[in-house]
This record gives structure tokens, sequence and C-alpha cells, in this order.
């Protein structure tokens, strides 16, 4: 029997790179071919590998739909190391650890209108890390809370009924240790902020967008408890 077909995958030097820059945040083909230092024809091969064996996904741009994200399903990476352990002997069996109690930091979400995406990170940060992280969020054009952003919230435990929109004009001249931007119109237009803190982008779909309504804010409220369940470890490990 030979190894399992994921482990293939991730003995590529470049894939590995890819797998590395992706951890840390939703990237197009022209930024990874940057960062890698490698063309783009060579860098799009090992992507499409990457897709095939069901570790990266993509996601059209919303603010460009030429354009497309990679993101890294962490999730699936975690079940195909804990099968591949198990295969190879039961003491090997990788169990997932505990959530952490992570180090105090300060992190900024920030999307459009602030209106459903970046208010649910915000909460759920600050809901997940039991207060430590003191979790903020904005948007270039601010809207009103949307009622299934509410309801979506309300159905995990978390009340969103007091929160405010705010233009990230508010939170400007402050310092923080992580930006996350949602979405991927205002990713262009984020402004710097003092301190150089690490830069993420989470493209994530707006759901008030979607024909769906509800179950679409459902769907992006699990995607975010995922990352940043994920992202919890990062901030216990920086």
């Amino acid at each position: 029997m030979g190894p399992p077909a994921f482990l293939q995958a991730l003995g590529h030097p470049v894939r590995w790179r890819l797998l590395a820059e992706l951890a840390r945040s939703d990237r197009q083909v022209h930024e990874l071919t940057a960062l890698l230092g490698d063309q783009q024809s060579l860098v799009s091969y090992h992507l499409g590998l990457l897709r095939k064996a069901e570790l990266v996904r993509a996601r059209r741009s919303a603010a460009d739909g030429r354009d497309v994200y990679y993101r890294l399903d962490l999730t699936r990476c975690g079940q195909l190391l804990a099968a591949a352990g198990g295969a190879l002997h039961p003491g090997l069996r990788y169990a997932p650890p505990q959530i952490p109690s992570p180090r105090p930091a300060r992190v900024l979400f920030l999307c459009t209108g602030n209106s459903s995406r970046s208010q649910m990170a915000e909460a759920l940060l600050r809901v997940r890390s039991g207060g430590t992280v003191a979790a903020f969020s904005a948007g270039s054009r601010p809207r009103p809370i949307h009622p299934d952003a509410v309801a979506a919230m309300a159905e995990r435990g978390i009340d969103l009924s007091i929160a405010r929109p705010k233009h990230l004009d508010e939170l400007a001249g402050q310092r923080f240790d992580h930006v996350i931007t949602l979405c991927d119109r205002v990713r262009e237009v984020c402004p710097e902020f003092p301190g150089e803190p690490a830069a993420v982008h989470w493209s994530v779909p707006d759901p008030a967008a979607d024909p769906e309504g509800r179950p679409a804010f459902d769907r992006v409220a699990d995607e975010l408890a995922e990352r940043i369940g994920f992202l919890l470890f990062a901030l216990e490990a920086s």
C-alpha cells in the first residue's frame, strides 16, 4: 500500500510553500507568484494539483470577477493528517488539540458595510477567546446591522442586537496586532494602521447578496467560526 495521496500532494517543495502562504491568508495567483518568486504557470499548475487533492478552494473575487482567491482548507488538512497517522500506527492517531487561551491581542475585522460579516467575526472572536482578545470591526460604507446576522448569531448564543456599525475612520490611528479583511472590495481600500499589524485576508462571500437569504448567513457564521478557531491558535503562538 502506498502513502496517502494527500501526502504526495504535500511532498513537492512548491506545493508546501503554497500551503504555508495560504495558511496565513487567502491569496490571488499573482500574489503567490510574487511571494514564491516562481513563474505564474508553475504556481497555477501546483495550485491545480492542490485543488484536485481538495486541500485548496477557489472563489471568484467580489471586487473583480476576473480575479480568484485561493484558500487553504485547514479543517480538511487536519482530518487527513489524523487519518494518515492512524493508518501508519494506532499510536500516531492525531487528536485535535483543545481550543487554546490566546495571549492578549487586538484584532480588527473589516468589510464594506460592517452589517454582517465583520460584526459576526468580532462577536465570535470575543466570545471564543473568553474576552482575552480585544475584537473590533468596521466598514468602508457602514450600513445598519442585518437582521439575519442578528438571528444567525442569536442561534449560536451571541447577542448582536446592540451592535453598532462603524466607519473604519473611527479606528484610524489605533494600533492592532492583526487586521483581517473579510470583503474583497474593502481589501482594496484598507488604510494602513500604525505598528505594521499582520494583514490577513479572508475572502468571505457577502450573505446579504445571496438570494437564499438566511441560510447564507448561517453558512458565513459557520465559516467564520471555523476560521476563528484556527486564528486562536495563531494568536497563541504569535
